[in-house]
């Protein structure tokens, strides 16, 4: 680059999510340089960056100088923009629909045969899980927001929401995939809990407390997770909506007791890695929500047989998914109009 003795140097600082990046170059050089820098420091695309000064978008053409453009000694310079990566998940996401199109129209042509499932017989066994062959159907992009307290807490809540071996399950049997998981800030969208933007290429779930002094709980957290994920096939809050969003809610519970069930012919191992919540959870909250938590209650509980007793407490817990499902449906920002 050529510069002339009489340039001044501008020393300035760029930050992005929560990084700043202090630069220092001669006055006269063009806008489309400092872009290519930030590009390296960021993996923003330079037709993807936003600088934002003074309250105010930059405006200007790459060959203008970036003293020109109001950039001075000092400057504190915000850069938005979506980075390369990203960018290549959301492109997963684009293909992935192109596949699953063609499919369902090649299938529309062909005759549709029912096949009956086999009974599970509820061990870890039976379970169905990810191949590597289906590996798009993941999340495939995690982006807390570094803006917000402790982003590292919150990385690793979104981590373990996109590693859910239930999540992973209804995933992979409705082939769902999303570009990118990431939060909503509970100052800048009080009344939302999740968004499901362009059915799958970005989540965004409320992962803080209003006053940011902790988390939500991780179960709420994760039955917004299934709402959202509902919205990859439907828009509105209609009844196609409501009757799929039950269906996963039910298979993460049957694919959690299934699991809990198989414990206890796998020494534990199961809860081990994770699964559920421990059967004596989900007794007491069939005694409460379907038998009115009685001492009689309980005589009836123990004396089920063991699939009435499973069917019970899989009862209990969709009711209560159900009573819940409302309040989400409330907070939810994809179903109105106006909203992406």
């Amino acid at each position: 680059m050529n510069t002339d003795s009489s340039d001044s140097v501008l020393s300035f600082s760029v930050a992005f999510r929560g990084t700043t990046h202090r630069l220092a170059l001669p006055s006269s050089t063009p806008l489309s340089e400092l872009e290519a820098q930030l590009q390296e420091l960021t993996g923003v695309p330079p037709g993807l960056q936003k600088l934002i000064f003074k309250g105010k978008k930059a405006q200007h053409q790459g060959d203008a100088p970036i003293g020109e453009i109001g950039i001075k000694n000092n400057s504190k310079i915000q850069l938005l923009g979506t980075t390369a990566q990203e960018l290549d998940g959301l492109k997963n996401v684009e293909d992935e629909r192109h596949r699953r199109e063609r499919i369902m129209r090649e299938r529309a042509m062909k005759p549709q045969y029912k096949v009956q499932p086999a009974r599970s017989s509820g061990r870890i066994s039976t379970l169905s899980s990810p191949s590597s062959s289906n590996s798009n159907f993941k999340f495939h992009s995690i982006v807390p927001l570094a803006h917000l307290p402790n982003p590292e807490m919150a990385r690793a809540t979104l981590e373990k929401l996109a590693s859910d071996p239930a999540i992973r399950h209804v995933m992979h049997k409705h082939e769902f995939t999303v570009g990118v998981l990431t939060e909503l800030a509970p100052h800048e969208q009080p009344h939302l809990l999740g968004l499901n933007v362009n059915a799958g290429q970005e989540i965004k779930l409320r992962i803080y407390t209003d006053r940011y002094d902790g988390f939500r709980s991780y179960k709420e957290i994760r039955r917004v997770l299934c709402h959202e994920l509902t919205h990859n096939v439907w828009g509105d809050h209609d009844n196609n909506f409501k009757e799929l969003n039950s269906k996963l809610n039910r298979e993460v519970a049957e694919y959690e007791r299934s699991a809990i069930e198989g414990a206890h012919s796998l020494s534990g191992q199961a809860r081990a890695a994770g699964y559920g919540t421990p059967s004596s959870e989900l007794e007491a909250e069939a005694q409460s929500n379907v038998l009115g938590g009685s001492a009689s209650a309980v005589s009836m509980l123990e004396a089920d047989s063991p699939e009435d007793r499973r069917q019970r407490i899989l009862e209990a817990t969709m009711n209560r998914l159900r009573k819940e499902e409302e309040d989400i449906e409330h907070s939810c920002g994809t179903g109105r109009s106006g909203t992406v």
